[in-house]
């Protein structure tokens, strides 16, 4: 899971993304809104983390600015030191979908992401099966079923596809997909993410006259769509 947290004070930035990625998860800090809203317009994230006193904006200024601009659902958890019964209706009603009062723990701090976590994929805690449409994609197999036919993919293609049908109609930046399946840092210069895709989108028939549409998005990644009947025609030509 990729994290993007929003912290002006140093010593806090650093104890969250230590207990982040003790979990495993990728945590990004910044300390500034301007420099997190700038990341958010090219990358992908998983969960946002925001501060509501910053140098230069509010966080409910940034939360309106991501519910308004961003085109996709995407959790966001705040930890700041306001702590009155206004100010957390305020931040639950511009969008936030948790809130903690500083001090935080660690414990109770990673109880909230993965809860948010669990709550933005509407899956169970076992997490091991993923129906959408026609594909039934089963984890612990990496086997992926269209109908009655099984699909045969590598682990990595499989990986792949878990993470698009986990966010279907969400754009998913390639550096986030890098990061999530191959394990690559950010700014890697490859075709491999171009290549995978490729034979996804041939292997599963993601094309529009199944009802799905595997989109390049020119300078940032790939958008996976479940088109309806009128979208479905429109694309095809008829």
């Amino acid at each position: 899971m990729r994290i993007a947290c929003l912290e002006d004070d140093p010593v806090q930035s650093i104890v969250l993304r230590e207990w982040m990625e003790s979990e495993g998860y990728t945590c990004r800090v910044f300390a500034d809104a301007s420099a997190y809203i700038r990341e958010l317009r090219h990358e992908s994230y998983d969960l946002l983390i925001m501060d509501w006193e910053l140098p230069d904006a509010t966080g409910i200024e940034v939360l309106s600015w991501v519910r308004k601009e961003m085109d996709w659902n995407i959790p966001v958890l705040f930890i700041t030191h306001r702590d009155s019964e206004g100010d957390i209706v305020e931040a639950l009603e511009r969008g936030a979908d948790d809130y903690l009062a500083k001090p935080i723990s660690r414990e109770i701090t990673l109880a909230r992401v993965k809860a948010l976590a669990r709550r933005k994929t509407g899956q169970t805690s076992r997490n091991d099966v993923l129906e959408i449409g026609n594909f039934k994609l089963i984890r612990d197999a990496k086997m992926i079923v269209s109908g009655e036919v099984s699909i045969e993919l590598t682990e990595k293609e499989f990986q792949l596809a878990w993470i698009l049908f986990s966010n279907v109609g969400r754009l998913l930046s390639r550096d986030h997909l890098l990061e999530t399946v191959w394990g690559f840092g950010p700014g890697l210069v490859t075709r491999t993410v171009d290549t995978h895709m490729s034979r996804l989108r041939r292997k599963l028939s993601l094309v529009p006259e199944n009802g799905w549409r595997l989109k390049a998005v020119y300078h940032q990644g790939y958008r996976l769509e479940q088109l309806q009947k009128d979208d479905m025609a429109s694309a095809v030509g008829i």
